[in-house]
């Protein structure tokens, strides 16, 4: 059975007595005084409520008829779904009051069940926000656990999704309830949920045409998302899109890739906002090892030829040569060098790392590290 509270009672007084010029009182289902125009009458017993509860009517209380310390005035049942949970009262000569009574009890009885509907509401956006952070959590063995939460919040589970991950710096509530809505409104079928005080994650439907991935295409969504915010809140935030992974625990795995995109995204590019899954995909699909011995080893060669090149000169020759795939002619003219300094300073990288760029395994073993190395948290 639903119950009045405190908070409740006080704004049926504050919105009825906007109303009429007479204090009101909003008792619950016990006969206390929840909600009053006279703050000390608060806690009290009211005995013309507890009166009504007990005959289930209207009764009113005349002045020459009335007990002492009990006040003339009409007392209404409230009621919600059929049942009594309260009383409210209206103080003053029942008969200069009678035609405001069946208007006032209407009035608190539709903020009574405004209140219960926004109570249901945020019930279940909890348990949706709620069933959003497990899913991002669960491995394909976990899916059959959340099939029926899923059923009765409605949402099919099995439905191909993709995750983005907002972060927000130094947002105010109201801008981050905006945010919220921009990307649930218009109905986008999309799933939303806070994971900090500072980031969002949003499960995307993954087939925007209805049968394919488009990491592009959701590249673009996302600026016509960026274009709806207003310019001050689109320098507060970094949105990182992370890869589709199809079958059950494919929206988890969508989640960190998502998440290591961000973070390496933000330590690569500081200065952009949109970070992309395949912009990073590399340094993403190596991060796991960054910590491991398997790593470490892996990056001991380009360890090494940083800290012997103090300009940074030999690190920028071979990021060019290991973009050029190896060719020294494509790479001489991107350095705007002639060949015989690059050969000199490949020979050098040489010497210092053990590996020869010019053998294209060695070469790859130098891309991994770099690549281990842009992947490692700072």
């Amino acid at each position: 059975m639903y119950q009045l509270d405190a908070k409740i009672a006080g704004e049926i007084v504050r919105r009825t007595m906007k109303i009429i010029g007479h204090n009101i009182n909003v008792m619950n289902g016990e006969g206390i005084i929840l909600g009053s125009g006279d703050r000390s009458r608060l806690g009290q017993q009211h005995q013309g409520a507890c009166e009504v509860i007990a005959k289930g009517k209207v009764v009113t209380i005349a002045s020459h008829t009335a007990l002492d310390g009990v006040k003339p005035g009409i007392n209404l049942p409230l009621t919600f779904q059929g049942q009594i949970i309260g009383v409210i009262g209206i103080t003053g000569e029942p008969d200069k009051l009678s035609h405001y009574g069946e208007l006032l009890k209407m009035t608190a009885e539709m903020i009574v069940e405004q209140a219960n509907l926004m109570d249901q509401l945020q019930w279940k956006n909890r348990r949706r926000e709620e069933f959003i952070l497990q899913l991002i959590k669960a491995s394909a063995g976990d899916i059959p656990q959340l099939v029926n939460w899923a059923r009765q919040l409605e949402l099919d589970i099995h439905k191909p999704r993709v995750a983005a991950i907002i972060e927000v710096s130094s947002a105010q509530d109201d801008e981050l309830k905006q945010l919220i809505q921009l990307l649930q409104y218009p109905q986008r079928d999309n799933l939303v949920a806070m994971t900090s005080l500072s980031q969002l994650v949003i499960l995307k439907p993954a087939f925007l045409d209805g049968k394919n991935w488009s990491s592009d295409a959701e590249s673009e969504r996302i600026d016509r998302l960026l274009e709806r915010l207003p310019t001050p809140s689109r320098r507060k935030l970094n949105i990182a899109l992370g890869h589709f992974f199809p079958g059950d625990g494919g929206i988890a795995r969508s989640y960190q890739s998502a998440r290591e995109t961000l973070a390496i995204g933000q330590r690569l590019r500081p200065g952009q906002t949109k970070y992309l899954y395949q912009e990073f995909e590399s340094q993403v699909l190596l991060c796991e090892l960054a910590g491991s011995w398997r790593g470490e080893e892996l990056s001991r060669p380009y360890l090494a030829l940083m800290q012997a090149d103090k300009s940074g000169q030999l690190c920028k020759t071979l990021d060019a040569f290991i973009a050029a795939g190896g060719e020294p002619g494509a790479c001489a003219r991107a350095l705007y060098i002639h060949r015989n300094t690059l050969r000199y300073r490949l020979d050098k990288i040489s010497r210092i790392t053990g590996l020869t760029p010019g053998n294209l395994s060695q070469l790859l073993r130098l891309n991994l590290a770099q690549l281990l190395l842009q992947s490692r948290p700072q």
